[in-house]
């Protein structure tokens, strides 16, 4: 199959790989750009974990000297497998989203073990705060950087659907999903996924996207990107 990936360049270029030798074609086309923000404070006074949501937030903190021994929780083993890569020895893993990185918090902490430092974007999905603040921990939010939706599709892009060479579209993300619906229709392809299918990490992605007339939805079972992979 010819698809469309719209992850981060970083994320896209690693997963076109991975789709080549499966025996697809890819064409990277990224609906956020990721900013560091290196002037952002990262305080961790009295923390007792870092909490990663994304391997963006890794990246974010490559280049800082952060205790590469501190327990880090990450949302899913891609996320941990990425700040493993970095450094970072005391790593576990949730099931991949954030539901399952605060339950993975109350299994490994106690609201008394101290401050959990969550590494997160300018916007952020779910409410990981929320959850665990019910339980009685205390979260600080760390912005390390910004996620830019794009603003328009490259030509390469509205070539390939245009000319009706994509087969299907894989987004990892509801805001990701969401700025492609924006993009379509501002330039009028919205006809064109007629004969494309959608491939989302999540219900919500699928949501996101809904307003666009997709030949189908493929859902991962789990949001993972293996999950993800194994619906081509």
């Amino acid at each position: 199959m010819q698809l469309l990936i719209t992850r981060p360049q970083a994320e896209a270029e690693a997963l076109s790989q991975r789709l080549a030798e499966m025996g697809h074609k890819a064409l990277i086309e990224p609906m956020l750009t990721i900013r560091t923000l290196p002037d952002a404070v990262l305080e961790l006074d009295a923390a007792a974990a870092l909490l990663l949501t994304s391997a963006n937030g890794v990246r974010a903190l490559a280049g800082r000297a952060v205790d590469r021994g501190m327990l880090v929780l990450a949302v899913g083993e891609a996320t941990a497998a990425a700040a493993r890569a970095a450094g970072f020895t005391n790593v576990a893993a949730a099931g991949g989203d954030v539901v399952a990185l605060a339950a993975l918090v109350r299994k490994r902490l106690r609201p008394e073990d101290g401050v959990l430092v969550h590494v997160a974007g300018s916007a952020v999905a779910g409410d990981l705060a929320g959850d665990l603040g019910t339980a009685g921990y205390r979260v600080r939010r760390a912005v390390l950087y910004r996620a830019e939706t794009s603003e328009r599709l490259s030509e390469a892009c509205r070539t390939a659907l245009s000319s009706d060479e994509i087969d299907g579209v894989l987004f990892f993300s509801p805001r990701s999903a969401a700025t492609f619906v924006k993009l379509l229709q501002r330039d009028g392809l919205v006809d064109i996924c007629r004969g494309i299918m959608l491939f989302g990490l999540s219900d919500a992605v699928g949501e996101a996207a809904a307003e666009l007339p997709w030949k189908g939805q493929r859902i991962a079972a789990m949001p993972r990107q293996d999950d993800l992979l194994a619906l081509l």
